[in-house]
């Protein structure tokens, strides 16, 4: 026990030098402020103050409350938009908001930038080896044959069915009954229960029913939940021995972890399950349908059950959460920008009016009408530019390499790119990268090819390249739902828009961005719904009531 004494009193020692050194410095150089950022580090890239042994602990744990805006003050400082952060506790990482740097991590260099061992043992335990949580041939060879699956029009079909029945059913009247009775709601939580329902109906073939006030919360959406939460506190440990001595002795929140985990591995093995023994009838002639949901896709093409388990676990859990936190983020801007919102309206006016579809109460909207709606798609675009649902993404160095930046990067360095910050660079978007403005997305020709030019990984988002905007990363593990998502963000903005409005309760609070495993809104969107008067042909816009 001495030894140990004496260790932890020389730790303290160091780390109380270091503090009067920085103290010290910072009145008299301007790189090494309180903030700790504008220095070079011990390791020689550009970033926070480091010393030996702690690292940049000091400036990191001034800063633990606000890393996102620190890391991005830091990369907006630092010449070539990257940083090398090195701390007691955590292995060195190369944060980059460099676009040419993304695409070599992501594309000109993709082998060397696997997902890494201490990504995966993170997520392991839910994920197991589905798509999002494996690296190498086993990757290779899923992406391959889930591609084809996603590719599908039966799959995207579905989606639109799902889509449709969800919002009619369950959407429409949870706003209707707000606005009818003058009762607020949080927008954020009715969105992720929505989210929720299509991913699993659309993943799993069964409705959960989370957005029915009159269904019983179920229990795999509440395991969904916590198993998400513990998740996302493994992730931000500042140490992740901690974590894994408590899974070791299945302590406290790794044991609660392992009984959600256990709850959704058994509720999936079962319909796992029981979808076989379907098939077997439908084989047998005894029932004329066959599901179009992944989980009965993927028994149809012969996947083996732990394979079908981990790989519908990983869709659900990327599914979730992702739409719902863009679409929350969206609503509140438009809040902020309503000639955006008058933009956005009139042209789901307009194509519903060109299509023959604007006397119904439904939304009968199909794939060409979604992919008409470029002002709405640049209005989402210009969303997660902002308030990007993963705000970043890692990976970890299987070998030495160098960033096009010159930045070394040692095996087993931890390489971020950082989508919040990258949302935020003026030496990408211009003078105006704080501002939401539709134009830097307008300006750019159609990627329907009207334009001419636009090179195929850029059109998906109005001709902005994936690397200079990552959100649905780039290169070979280019997001396989990006598609998908943008059907449903577009088709609930859609079924929205046109029939409510929506006023924060709180118009003067700007939210903070939670970024966890998928970022959101602390406190929700607390919103007072109004249903908007429909708008007759030539007479102007659309009005609350």
């Amino acid at each position: 026990m001495s030894w140990f004494v004496a260790a932890w009193s020389c730790l303290v020692m160091v780390v109380m030098l270091s503090s009067l050194r920085l103290r010290s410095s910072s009145s008299s150089s301007s790189s090494s402020s309180s903030s700790g950022h504008g220095a070079y580090g011990a390791g020689g890239g550009y970033g926070p103050t480091s010393y030996p042994i702690i690292g940049c602990l000091v400036a990191f744990y001034r800063n633990r409350r606000r890393l996102l805006d620190w890391y991005t003050e830091m990369l907006s400082a630092s010449p070539s938009q990257t940083i090398v952060v090195d701390r007691l506790g955590a292995r060195r990482t190369v944060v980059t908001a460099n676009p040419a740097n993304v695409e070599h991590i992501l594309k000109s260099n993709f082998p060397n930038y696997p997902k890494g061992k201490p990504f995966t043992d993170v997520l392991g335990d839910l994920l197991g080896m589905g798509i999002f949580n494996v690296d190498g041939d086993l990757w290779h060879a899923q992406r391959k044959l889930v591609s084809h699956e996603f590719s599908a029009r039966a799959l995207r079909d579905l989606e639109l069915t799902v889509l449709a029945s969800e919002s009619s059913d369950r959407l429409v009247p949870a706003l209707a009954a707000a606005a009818d009775f003058s009762g607020d709601l949080d927008m954020q939580d009715v969105l992720r229960r929505f989210a929720f329902d299509v991913i699993c109906r659309v993943s799993l073939g069964v409705d959960p029913g989370c957005l029915d006030a009159a269904m019983p919360a179920t229990r795999l959406a509440a395991a969904f939940d916590a198993a998400a939460g513990i998740i996302a506190r493994r992730g931000a440990a500042p140490v992740a021995a901690v974590w894994k001595v408590k899974r070791a002795l299945d302590a406290g929140s790794e044991r609660r972890l392992r009984e959600e985990v256990g709850v959704i591995h058994e509720a999936v093995m079962g319909l796992i399950r029981s979808r076989r023994k379907e098939r077997e009838i439908v084989n047998g002639g005894e029932i004329g349908r066959r599901r179009s949901d992944l989980l009965s896709r993927m028994i149809e093409c012969g996947y083996p059950d732990e394979a079908i388990r981990d790989m519908v676990i990983s869709f659900i859990m990327a599914g979730r959460d992702t739409t719902s936190s863009a679409l929350t983020w969206f609503f509140w801007l438009l809040t902020r920008h309503r000639h955006v919102e008058r933009q956005v309206l009139d042209e789901i006016t307009a194509v519903r009016r060109a299509a023959g579809r604007d006397g119904g109460e439904g939304e009968g909207l199909d794939l060409d009408d979604l992919r008409r709606m470029r002002v709405l798609h640049a209005a989402l675009c210009e969303t997660m530019r902002l308030y990007p649902p993963v705000a970043w993404d890692s990976k970890h160095a299987a070998a030495d390499d160098k960033l096009p930046d010159g930045t070394a990067v040692r095996r087993g360095d931890r390489v971020t790119y950082f989508q919040y910050g990258m949302g935020r660079m003026e030496a990408i978007w211009g003078d105006d990268a704080e501002e939401f403005s539709l134009d830097r997305w307008l300006s750019i020709p159609n990627a329907d090819g009207g334009g001419g030019g636009v090179p195929a990984a850029a059109a998906a988002f109005g001709g902005v390249s994936p690397f200079k905007y990552p959100v649905f990363q780039g290169g070979p593990r280019t997001c396989l739902g990006k598609e998908m998502a943008f059907v449903q963000m577009k088709f609930v903005a859609a079924a929205v828009l046109r029939r409510f409005e929506l006023r924060p309760v709180d118009e003067a609070r700007t939210p903070a961005f939670v970024p966890l495993m998928t970022a959101h809104m602390a406190g929700g969107l607390n919103v007072t719904v109004r249903r908007r008067r429909a708008q007759k042909e030539g007479r102007g816009p659309l009005t609350s009531s």
